[in-house]
């Protein structure tokens, strides 16, 4: 595998924009859709707040398809929603999605050694920030802490489910080349990191402060503020193509093919 340099992961996002603007209300809708569907199945008892984390992998392919289909000159369709569901590496999909909802679990216990358990309380429901005091001071440090956990998770999971799905790869392997990839990339993925640490956390907190000064309404601010984090996760989705094709190349459509 190639050793790609730090500006590569800068360019990652600027392809995402590009797809992105291709098909803006396409993308949209297959985004907003997704959304609905994680929260109608959120609302299952007892399961439901663990499958939109299971399901991660599986609703990826969507995205990274739509892709593939707005480089063709195909029209994104809702239809797309179920690519991961229709693909033959499905099981292996869901195995990922189990991989995935565990580290997740994992990285934010691990917290536990910087706040006491609080972060993971929070998240878990076992603490209500509106009735009870919550210790922030450690907080920020729990969530870096947590992130930097998760890290080789997220290099082993980043094109997993697309090496599943388009090559063909076992959970192993799949998981084997992905951690390698993305290792052998660390420049360019550190970049591209950082982009969108400034893209997605800087950026809207400055405009967050700047409305703020300048109209002194939240709920405004976060009408104006709301559509802008939607473009930019939808974004974010588009520039996770362009890290698969740098190092896999593009998949070969001829060889994708859908379980009945």
């Amino acid at each position: 595998m190639q050793n790609i340099p730090s500006q590569v992961g800068i360019e990652w996002i600027r392809q995402g924009f590009a797809l992105f603007r291709k098909q803006p209300a396409e993308l949209s809708m297959l985004f907003l859709l997704y959304m609905l569907l994680m929260f109608a199945v959120s609302l299952i008892p007892l399961i439901g707040q663990a499958l939109p984390l299971l399901l991660v992998p599986v609703f990826s392919m969507a995205f990274l398809q739509a892709c593939v289909h707005i480089e063709q000159g195909k029209k994104v369709l809702p239809n797309l929603l179920w690519t991961g569901f229709r693909s033959p590496a499905l099981p292996i999909l869901l195995q990922l999605g189990v991989i995935y909802m565990l580290a997740a679990v994992f990285s934010v216990a691990a917290s536990s050694v910087v706040d006491g358990g609080v972060f993971w309380k929070l998240l878990s429901g076992q603490l209500n920030p509106e009735k009870e005091k919550i210790v922030a001071d450690a907080l920020p440090l729990a969530m870096i802490f947590a992130a930097l956990v998760y890290i080789p998770f997220c290099m082993a999971l980043w094109h997993a489910a697309p090496l599943a799905a388009w090559q063909r790869m076992s959970l192993v392997k799949s998981i084997f080349y992905s951690f390698f990839a993305v290792r052998n990339c660390g420049k360019a993925f550190l970049a591209y990191g950082l982009g969108w640490i400034v893209m997605g956390i800087a950026i809207p907190a400055f405009i967050s402060a700047i409305l703020m000064l300048a109209i002194g309404r939240s709920e405004i601010m976060m009408m104006i503020l709301m559509p802008f984090s939607i473009v930019m996760t939808i974004v974010m989705y588009c520039s996770f193509y362009p890290t698969y094709v740098q190092v896999f190349d593009r998949p070969d459509t001829t060889k994708i093919t859908e379980a009945p």
